[in-house]
């Protein structure tokens, strides 16, 4: 059996996340500590009491994902309940992040900077370029990417069989949406981001996030990251920070990434963190392949494989 760990991004948060893992793993709870301590704030207060709108922030929410996804990931470890090793992983967007941690790139405490930074550096890009995120439900793929081309929008999350992200500054979002519906989608909600991610527009924080990167210590990934961007694995610390920095301005290809490793011989994917995002994207991409939920100490205990 081949296994996959997969991690969420941005929009699986939820005030009370990470407090159960918190409160019975001191694994988990060394990992909230270290947040804390590292980003000079209390961090693991935001994950557990909120305020919603204040854990919602781009500047608050990706670092706070990314440590209960590892406090996750640092409990199954601890608690070792016969947990599969994973043969591939991979995250979505931000999740990549999370990814470079448990593949031995970089530390948490690094990884959890370069989380934070990153989440700072998208927030300030929206601000100079604004722009926001539309989710189109049950529409064609190529159908929307004419309208995206007709429109100065781009695709920014090819999610699964019906489920597309694009993205663009906000006067060319309005046009795309009317034209979407022209062509007959049949829903689309406007998502509550600070930007246009995953586009040109984020091209502000890529000199930023360059010059951080720059600084950083990368190791070779100990386990291959399927890239976001490309849907490829990625077996070098040269091609891990090409990738982050790609993906600041590229679409994200999630369908992509799932059938590359199901491709590989990947029959089970568990996805380590909050919320039940990925699980239901992969169960869309391939019924034939079993997708579990891990964010908890109960699901960690009642892992059957």
């Amino acid at each position: 059996m081949k296994v996959a760990y997969v991690f969420p991004g941005q929009g699986s948060q939820q005030v009370g996340m990470g407090y159960d893992l918190y409160q019975n793993s001191a694994a988990a709870k060394e990992v909230f500590e270290q947040a804390d301590k590292a980003l000079g704030f209390p961090l693991s207060r935001i994950c557990f009491e909120g305020p919603e709108d204040e854990l919602r922030q781009t500047n608050n929410a990706q670092p706070a994902i990314l440590t209960v996804s590892y406090a996750a990931f640092r409990a199954i470890q601890e608690m070792d309940n016969h947990f599969p090793s994973p043969s591939w992983v991979s995250g979505h967007s931000l999740g990549e992040y999370t990814a470079l941690a448990v593949a031995g790139v970089v530390d948490f405490t690094t990884v959890l900077r370069l989380a934070q930074q990153r989440g700072r550096l998208m927030y300030e890009a929206g601000l100079e370029k604004p722009g926001g995120m539309v989710a189109v439900l049950g529409f064609d793929e190529a159908l929307l990417a004419e309208v995206c081309q007709q429109t100065g929008t781009w695709m920014a999350n090819i999610n699964c069989p019906g489920q597309l992200v694009i993205s663009g500054a906000k006067e060319d979002l309005t046009k795309a949406v009317a034209l979407a519906k022209a062509k007959g989608a049949r829903r689309l909600i406007p998502l509550a981001v600070s930007g246009a991610f995953h586009t040109p527009l984020m091209q502000p924080a890529v000199q930023g996030m360059t010059e951080i990167l720059d600084t950083s210590i990368f190791n070779d990934p100990v386990i291959p990251i399927v890239a976001n961007t490309t849907a490829q694995p990625m077996t070098t610390a040269g091609e891990v920070k090409a990738e982050l920095l790609r993906q600041l301005c590229q679409g994200i290809r999630w369908q992509r990434s799932i059938e590359y490793m199901v491709g590989e011989g990947v029959t089970t994917f568990i996805e380590v963190g909050p919320g039940q995002v990925l699980s239901g994207l992969i169960r869309r991409i391939n019924s034939g392949v079993k997708a579990i939920s891990i964010g908890d100490t109960p699901a960690i205990r009642n892992f059957s494989g």
